[in-house]
């Protein structure tokens, strides 16, 4: 496997752990939603603390899912949409995988089958 290969790997696993946190993908639906927020504001909507709002935010920037920007004394968080795109796009080849395997059973399958005529 070459490094860029690698590289692209270990970042969709990276999004797919970020993505396995119902919390996280919360935040990522009101980010979405909103634009941009602060960790403050964030943690208003959510059942949880602001620590532990900025804990999943770190997460999910880690990820490539966020980023913050700094704002006066805020910091202002916001989707970033590539490394969802990156991992959207290995879904669907993956998906198209499975989907040329399955067919190959399918024709194997139907030749094996005697004529039912």
């Amino acid at each position: 496997m070459t490094d860029e290969r690698r590289g692209a790997v270990e970042a969709v696993g990276s999004v797919l752990v970020a993505l396995a946190d119902p919390m996280r993908r919360q935040l990522l639906d009101l980010l979405a939603a909103q634009g941009e927020a602060t960790a403050t504001t964030l943690a208003e909507r959510l059942p949880v603390s602001r620590q532990a709002v900025v804990k999943h935010l770190a997460v999910l920037d880690a990820a490539g899912l966020v980023s913050g920007s700094r704002v006066g004394r805020e910091v202002r968080y916001a989707v970033r949409p590539a490394a969802l795109d990156a991992t959207a796009r290995w879904m669907a080849t993956l998906a198209a995988d499975w989907d040329r395997r399955l067919a190959n059973i399918k024709r194997v399958a139907e030749a094996a089958e005697p004529d039912s005529r």
